[in-house]
């Protein structure tokens, strides 16, 4: 090459030279400013995800924490379903004075608390007055039947009279008879409160009393109105003893049985009881496409008031869970699900993800390994002491 090829091949690296020094500067102070950036930042993000509450053992007996290790264990499977408390039909009755007539006499009041046979009201009926009177009558047909056949039984006997007359007297005797059955018969169907009345001033006094004990549920009658014979005046129930009634999918139907114990929870207030399954409806419903079914409970307190909505909690089966914890021990921090785990200091925040519950156990599907110790009663106190600490420091 000649001087002058020389001198041009040597601009020209130095050109490029100079091209690729001011193309890579601008990168390395960029990568270095973002170092100096993601370091800070690293750092903070690690100080966010350690979050720990420290603790003597002192401390922690004195805060009434008690531990637990988490590990596998069997979860029910609850099923769920919506219901409302209704009366015992079977201890529910309708009062009706099966005769017409005029309230005479009103004895309680709506809810008031009845005892079986307590006189609830008094009816005066020109039916029931011709009914005591073919019994009085007939009653008194039947004694003087009776006194004549003990006459022509003594006469025929002393060979004072023929047989005949002593055959029809007999005969008479037991018409009479069948006739004061018969008038019994016919009161007894209007109920206890017809039977009775037989003197003279009473013949229309119907009385209307309790089939059991219970509260008076609904009234519809008042002093002097006319009633008629089919009129439902009185509404008796029995409220030892309620239905749960809850609707229950075709899906689910193979999971709810008759004799099974469930829980029933009040939606309005904290109350829950337990009992028994005692029906499940063959038939699903036209509207609802559900099938009824029925818990019996007990209602010593009359706590469980008709109407009142529920929710039925039935135990479907039990499955395994290989990650358990106690369901107190679970805290929402920042908005996710956390255990406190036991450490050498004292307590270290683990979210973890939850799957199934029953209450009482709830499954750990990660965060947490099977083993390790974990606050079990009275966790909130630490979550209440991480607060604490949360504020003195931004203070």
């Amino acid at each position: 090459m000649n001087k002058k090829q020389t001198i041009t091949i040597a601009a020209m690296a130095a050109i490029a030279l100079l091209l690729a020094a001011f193309i890579l500067k601008p990168r390395a102070e960029s990568a270095h400013d973002g170092h100096a950036d993601s370091e800070p930042a690293t750092a903070r993000e690690g100080a966010a995800a350690v979050e720990a509450v420290a603790l003597s053992e002192a401390q922690i007996k004195a805060a009434g924490i008690t531990l637990a290790a988490a590990g596998p264990a069997q979860i029910s499977t609850v099923l769920t379903l919506p219901g409302e408390i209704r009366f015992n039909e079977d201890r529910t009755a309708h009062v009706v004075p099966k005769l017409s007539g005029v309230v005479t006499a009103v004895h309680v009041e709506l809810g008031e608390t009845v005892k079986r046979g307590q006189l609830l009201a008094v009816v005066a009926s020109s039916a029931l007055s011709e009914q005591r009177s073919e019994l009085l009558t007939a009653q008194r047909r039947l004694a003087l039947a009776g006194t004549t056949l003990e006459r022509e039984r003594k006469l025929w006997q002393d060979k004072i009279s023929a047989e005949q007359d002593y055959l029809q007297a007999k005969q008479a005797a037991s018409e009479a008879e069948i006739a004061v059955q018969n008038a019994r018969q016919k009161l007894s169907v209007l109920g206890t409160g017809a039977a009775g009345g037989t003197q003279l001033n009473q013949l229309n006094q119907l009385e209307l009393r309790a089939p059991f004990d219970g509260v008076v549920m609904e009234k519809h009658l008042a002093l002097g109105e006319a009633i008629k014979e089919d009129a439902n005046v009185f509404t008796i129930s029995d409220l030892s003893t309620v239905w749960a009634d809850f609707a229950v999918p075709p899906q689910d139907l193979n999971r709810v049985r008759v004799g099974e114990t469930v829980i029933v929870r009040a939606s309005a207030f904290d109350a829950q009881a337990s009992g028994k399954i005692t029906y499940v409806g063959a038939l699903l419903g036209e509207q609802t496409r559900t099938a009824k079914a029925r818990v019996s409970l007990k209602n010593p307190q009359g706590a469980w008031r008709p109407g009142l909505f529920v929710n039925v909690d039935v135990q479907s089966g039990l499955s395994s869970a290989a990650v358990t914890v106690a369901a107190d021990a679970v805290q929402t921090i920042d908005g996710k699900s956390a255990i406190f785990v036991r450490n050498a200091k004292g307590f270290q925040v683990q979210t973890v993800t939850l799957g199934r519950s029953d209450g009482k156990l709830t499954e750990v599907l990660q965060g947490l390994s099977a083993g390790a110790q974990y606050a079990a009663v009275n966790s909130y106190v630490l979550k209440a002491e991480l607060g604490k600490d949360s504020a003195e420091h931004e203070h």
